[in-house]
C-alpha cells in the first residue's frame, strides 16, 4: 500500500509540472491519463477547498499532504 501512496504521488507530481507547461496540447494521450488519474481524486477535493482567489488550484498540494499522513498511519500500524 505505501508502494501505491508513493506512486501516486509521483503521477501527482508529473501532473502539476504539466500544468506549468504553457503550450502543452491537454489533448495529448500522456497529459490525458495524468489527468483520468488524478482527477478522481482532485475533483473532490476541489468542491470541498475552491481554488484561492478563483486562480489559484491547491488540490494537488492538499491530496500531497493527505498522502503523507496516510504514509504516516499505515507506517505506525505496521
Amino acid at each position: 500500500m505505501l508502494l501505491l501512496l508513493q506512486l501516486y504521488s509521483y503521477v501527482l507530481l508529473a501532473r502539476a509540472l504539466v500544468s506549468w507547461i504553457p503550450n502543452l496540447d491537454p489533448y495529448h494521450p500522456a497529459v490525458q491519463f495524468l489527468y483520468r488519474l488524478t482527477e478522481p481524486v482532485l475533483e473532490p477535493i476541489r468542491k470541498l477547498i475552491p481554488p484561492l482567489g478563483g486562480v489559484m488550484d491547491i488540490s494537488i498540494i492538499v491530496a500531497f499532504f493527505a498522502i503523507i499522513i496516510l504514509e504516516q498511519l499505515l507506517r505506525s500500524l505496521a
